[in-house]
């Protein structure tokens, strides 16, 4: 099963760019386009939220508009630019997601692992939470199928970045959440967003990866101190494949490159 991550596509209204600066309605499309084209095509689409810029209907119908020419099935997650209501009202088709409440679902039957998705969001706040009430939750849907490979798609990482401004909208919960995957080898990734940066690490043993968006990435800052910001760097996306019980992570970058070229002659020489 192969499955591409794309996220934090930051959709605003229509001929609005983030910060005065970013299409990134012609970057999604963009992004569209290519996992389209993708050999072999992925299985699935998940993204992994801010969806949207500040969570208002028209930009989540924007965003439909969008999505509406990609030919392969779709997972969402909220993020801390979401709202969910708006969102749950934008996308009615997509049944996993709960009527009310957090955003939380198991997909059990669909594809080869199962898919939870985690809601991390803090109403009107960057920073995310997995409270009591959403650690139970995780708990407890894990616990229910301790046999079956599972995939946790959440917005905001399970884990510091070193990035300084991003870690003061960082998640809190991290360690009991670690706890809880130490007692379930069943999970074999946990994929996030947020970050806007590709960044591979382990929670309680098992890989936790945030990935890059189709939009601006943010700046690497590691120094401490920084006011925090963002550049254009090269989009792209993650394309995950899950075969022979082994997880298996590509970073994807967007855009027109040379190649590619053979290392061989039409005699099997390899050119010099």
């Amino acid at each position: 099963m192969w499955i591409a991550q794309i996220t934090d596509t930051h959709i605003k209204l229509p001929g609005k760019l983030a910060y005065g600066k970013v299409d990134t309605a012609a970057l999604l499309e963009q992004a569209v386009a290519r996992l389209n084209a993708q050999k072999p095509r992925p299985d699935l689409v998940v993204i992994t939220g801010d969806l949207v810029d500040f969570g208002d209907p028209l930009e989540y119908a924007h965003l439909r508009r969008l999505l509406a020419p990609l030919a392969i099935p779709f997972l969402l997650v909220p993020g801390n630019h979401d709202e969910r209501d708006a969102l749950r009202a934008a996308f009615p088709e997509h049944s996993y997601l709960p009527e009310s409440g957090f955003l939380h679902y198991a997909i059990e039957d669909r594809y080869p692992l199962r898919i939870m998705g985690l809601d991390t969001v803090v109403a009107g706040e960057g920073r995310g939470e997995l409270c009591e009430q959403r650690l139970s939750w995780i708990s407890e849907t894990l616990a229910a199928a301790p046999a079956q490979p599972t995939l946790i798609l959440m917005h905001h990482p399970p884990f510091l970045c070193g990035i300084e401004h991003m870690e003061r909208v960082g998640l809190t919960g991290i360690e009991p959440f670690a706890e809880i995957l130490s007692r379930n080898p069943q999970v074999q990734a946990v994929l996030c967003g947020h970050l806007h940066r590709n960044i591979f690490t382990t929670v309680s043993g098992l890989p936790a990866l945030c990935s890059v968006g189709p939009a601006h990435q943010v700046a690497l800052e590691l120094e401490g101190g920084e006011p925090g910001g963002f550049c254009m760097e090269p989009p792209g996306f993650m394309l995950h494949r899950w075969q022979d019980g082994q997880f298996l992570s590509h970073a994807v970058v967007m855009g027109d490159f040379a190649g590619p070229y053979p290392f061989y002659d039409a005699n099997g020489k390899l050119l010099d």
